[in-house]
C-alpha cells in the first residue's frame, strides 16, 4: 500500500498522510455527494476539479486500494507501529 501525501504552498507539521485508500474514498464520497448536487453551471475551475477527481480515481480503482476496507488499512498501520516509521 502506498502512501502519498497532498502537497500544499503552505508546510503544516501537522498534516496528516492519506493513504490511497483513503484518497479512493474521499473522491469517491465527494463524487456521490456532487452528483446529488447537480448544478448547470460549469465553471472552468469545476471542469478542472472534475478532470482531476476522473482521473485521479480511473488510476485508483485499478490498484488494490479500490478492494480494501478501513479494517485493512487499520491492521497494516497497527502493524507498522513496531518500526517507528516518520514522515
Amino acid at each position: 500500500m502506498a502512501l502519498y501525501v497532498l502537497k500544499t504552498s503552505r508546510r503544516d507539521a501537522n498534516a496528516a498522510m492519506l493513504s490511497n485508500y483513503e484518497v479512493y474514498q474521499l473522491l469517491t464520497d465527494l463524487k456521490e455527494k456532487r452528483k446529488e448536487m447537480v448544478k448547470n453551471k460549469h465553471s472552468t475551475g469545476q471542469q478542472n476539479l472534475n478532470t482531476i477527481m476522473y482521473e485521479t480515481l480511473k488510476y485508483l480503482s485499478k490498484t488494490p486500494c479500490a478492494h480494501q476496507n478501513p479494517d485493512t488499512v487499520k491492521k497494516f498501520l497497527t502493524s507498522m507501529l513496531p518500526h517507528k516509521l516518520t514522515k
